[in-house]
């Protein structure tokens, strides 16, 4: 059985749940041992026992805590994951409060597009938070991308929620298929268009107006670019600032969430200066799309992208994968601020 190390790499969440979902893929059983080790709260989140249990239900998998005979439990820092067959269906899974319901998604996607009927899966949760997956950024990023190599999938958003309320909302369609198909972007292509929305539930406009104003300068947008939007029958207060590049071969999504006592101007100078970052690099995938272009490329058995230089989420990512998958992963430095990443 395959031993995995939670606190290897950026020892957070992220090893814990492609661990699940590559388990799932290749029906090898783990055990995770310090899980989230050296984090301010260490082990299990209620975000990463919702993924867990999610991954379960799917894979009608045999799962205990640290306890051989017992479940895992919040706060516990080893399990043992026993996958079994992959069973599509209708599903619900609720998160709790403001726990990432995208995280949860990005565990059971693959292994369900393996499956040999179509799932409907209903997320209730965290859509916009921190350190995670936007919705917007799985249903304009990536999700395009995982079709052009054969998926189908379709998501779509009923309400937002935002950290800490939480309380949104989400369906996504999955129809199996045989294969992934491998795909390459060495280049992003031509530019099509820069558009940036100011997503705001419970908080003034003048906040969503004072980021567009700083988005519009830094990127030299002009007024149809531009974009606010109130959140209706909101569960709680909340702002995310999306801004969506779009080119031939890919479309890339960059955000800034506002927080207490942080400026708006601030939230969109950051989000603007990784969005210009892109635009300056040439590379065709961010680094955070990056990140999730391994494990499908991995699964149609190759592939090869040009990227910013890889976060740890993106090394480590890479260290489960390998641990999993016999297959070969090589990064090429093509210019100062690229890289070519390739799989297979």
């Amino acid at each position: 059985m395959l031993t995995i190390d939670g606190s290897r790499g950026e020892g957070g969440g992220q090893i814990l749940r492609s661990s699940l979902t590559l388990s799932l893929l290749t029906g090898k059983p783990f055990r995770i041992v310090n899980i989230r080790a050296g984090r301010k709260k260490p082990g299990l989140l209620r975000q990463h026992l919702a993924a867990l249990k999610a991954a379960a239900q799917i894979g009608q998998a045999g799962v205990s805590g640290a306890s051989p005979g017992k479940q895992p439990e919040l706060g516990e820092q080893a399990l043992t994951f026993y996958p079994g067959e992959i069973a599509p269906g209708n599903r619900h899974f609720s998160i709790g409060s403001a726990g990432s319901a995208t995280l949860v998604l990005q565990t059971v996607l693959l292994p369900l597009l393996t499956a040999p009927a179509p799932s409907r899966l209903v997320f209730e949760g965290g859509t916009h938070n921190p350190f995670a997956p936007p919705f917007d950024f799985l249903q304009k990023a990536f999700l395009p991308l995982l079709e052009r190599m054969g998926a189908r999938v379709s998501a779509k958003l009923e309400r937002p929620g935002f950290y800490p309320a939480g309380g949104g909302k989400f369906s996504v369609v999955i129809q199996p298929i045989s294969k992934l198909n491998r795909i390459d972007l060495p280049e992003r292509g031509k530019l099509l268009g820069i558009n940036a929305k100011a997503l705001i539930s419970q908080l003034p406009l003048h906040v969503a107006r004072r980021e567009l104003k700083v988005v519009a300068e830094k990127l030299s947008l002009q007024k149809e670019q531009l974009a606010e939007e109130e959140v209706l029958n909101p569960q709680g207060p909340g702002n995310v600032l999306i801004i969506e590049i779009a080119s031939e071969q890919v479309r890339e999504i960059f955000t800034g969430f506002g927080e207490k006592r942080v400026a708006a101007e601030q939230v969109a100078a950051q989000a603007a200066e990784a969005a210009q970052n892109y635009l300056e690099s040439g590379a065709a995938v961010g680094q955070y799309l990056a990140d999730q272009l391994l494990l499908p490329f991995a699964l149609a058995g190759g592939g090869s992208f040009s990227t910013l230089p890889p976060t740890s989420h993106f090394e480590t990512n890479l260290d489960v994968l390998r641990r999993f998958m016999d297959i070969d992963v090589s990064i090429e430095q093509t210019s100062e601020t690229t890289q070519m990443v390739h799989i297979g």
